[in-house]
């Protein structure tokens, strides 16, 4: 298993590139006029310059850490059909799921299983990197330990500023992405504005005993109005991790403990990792020269915080408004506009229908929450819930609205409660 991508040397002004397996060395001058500037070598990032390289564009990826796929607060999860769709992460993946287990705040269980794989759980450093070393084949740059500091548009080019240690660098392209990821302050400084709702993650590797299929704790003891999970990975590892609006750290240490007391992991020390998710999309993802993707547009479940197959799609859509401004030399806001409309017109109704899921759950004490675990067992909800033809772990918003007519509030309620559960199993989050 490869690196895929190296730090830049912090002696000299230069880009170190290395392709696959073999490494090459090149000097970009740093005044040199980019098609496009990207910010983030997350999947997204990679993936729009792995398509624009592909087409001919000359393409820089500036990504902040150290090394691509550094410091993920994610479970990796893919659904099929993301790995379907997009199927060079199939490189990543470490284990195949066909089942579940959801726990009630009591501790009792509920089993979901498919004969069929359902969704495959992947390394997700493997699959940035992956990703990433496309993108270079194809001649894409990559500057990475380089955060960038500031954006400036004008009215014949993007300006963008970056550091590298104490040297500064400005770049300077025909168009910019911002994939960078949530928390970043890029697009309210281009007057994009900031998401309205976000929840913090926190995740750590662990030694797991016995763990063969991926766990999902529910309870406000546990992770208020969201969820815990165990997802094994590696031979003898697993990734322990919660949602919490509040207290995220000192919850999922207490979710460690518990899972050490039974007997689940070998210790409830381990290296926290957090991650801040939103829980709502920008107001808006685009403008003259600019395009926001992914976890900084808030293109994520808001139900489990997963956001690889969204923002991967809304990624073709970015990479396709590109190629045809480049081509016409258009980079006028209607032109980039049609992004937004595209990806719109695909996710808006799956997050609204999504969002308000979340915000029901959330109001949800464990009494309810364990009355749901009951009545969703005699109803025999997960067997129907995995057989119906709306049943989908990426588009569920078909199945939430036919739960609300033909089963009335209480049942909607008990529907919700499933596909929040069911959502983390076939999740990208």
């Amino acid at each position: 298993m490869t690196e895929g991508v190296t730090k830049r040397s912090q002696q000299k002004p230069y880009i170190i590139l290395l392709f696959l397996e073999r490494p090459r060395f090149s000097v970009c001058r740093r005044r040199e006029l980019y098609d496009t500037l990207i910010v983030g070598a997350g999947p997204t990032g990679s993936y729009i310059a792995n398509k624009l390289a592909t087409w001919g564009h000359k393409v820089i990826v500036l990504e902040q850490r150290e090394r691509v796929g550094e410091a993920a607060c994610c479970t990796g999860i893919l659904g099929k059909e993301c790995l379907d769709a997009f199927p060079f992460g199939k490189e990543a993946i470490l284990r195949e799921a066909r089942s579940a287990r959801f726990f009630a705040p009591s501790g009792e269980s509920l089993r979901v299983q498919k004969e069929e794989v359902q969704a495959y759980i992947v390394d997700r450093s493997v699959f940035d990197s992956v990703i990433a070393r496309r993108a270079q084949a194809q001649g894409a740059d990559y500057l990475l330990d380089s955060p960038v500091r500031d954006i400036a548009t004008t009215e014949n080019l993007v300006r963008v500023e970056a550091e590298n240690g104490e040297q500064k660098a400005n770049f300077e392209g025909k168009t910019v992405v911002i994939a960078s990821g949530f928390g970043s302050q890029l697009p309210q400084s281009l007057g994009l504005g900031k998401s309205g709702d976000f929840v913090m993650g926190a995740q750590a590797e662990v030694e797991a005993k016995g763990i063969d299929e991926v766990e999902v704790y529910f309870g406000n003891h546990i992770a208020p109005g969201f969820f815990a999970w165990l997802v094994p990975t590696f031979q003898g590892k697993a990734l322990a991790g919660l949602l919490s609006r509040h207290h995220t750290g000192s919850y999922l240490k207490g979710f460690l403990n518990n899972l050490a007391s039974q007997g689940k992991v070998a210790s409830s020390e381990a290296n926290i990792s957090y991650g801040a998710i939103p829980l709502k999309p920008l107001p808006k993802t685009s403008r003259e020269r600019v395009i926001v993707v992914g976890d900084a547009a808030g293109q994520v479940k808001p139900t489990t915080g997963g956001g690889i197959y969204y923002s991967l799609l809304c990624a073709q859509i970015a990479a396709d408004t590109l190629h045809q401004a480049l081509g016409s030399n258009d980079f006028s806001a209607k032109v980039f506009g049609s992004y937004e409309k595209k990806w719109r017109g695909i996710l808006s109704k799956e997050l609204r229908i999504d969002y308000w899921a979340r915000w029901l759950f959330e109001r949800l004490n464990d009494p309810q929450i364990e009355r749901l675990f009951h009545m969703i067992q005699s109803k025999r909800i997960p067997d129907s819930l995995l057989n119906s033809t709306d049943f989908s772990f990426d588009w569920h918003s078909r199945l939430i609205l036919k739960g609300l007519r033909r089963l009335g509030l209480g049942g909607a309620i008990s529907l919700m409660c499933k596909l929040t559960s069911a959502r983390l199993f076939g999740s990208s989050s």
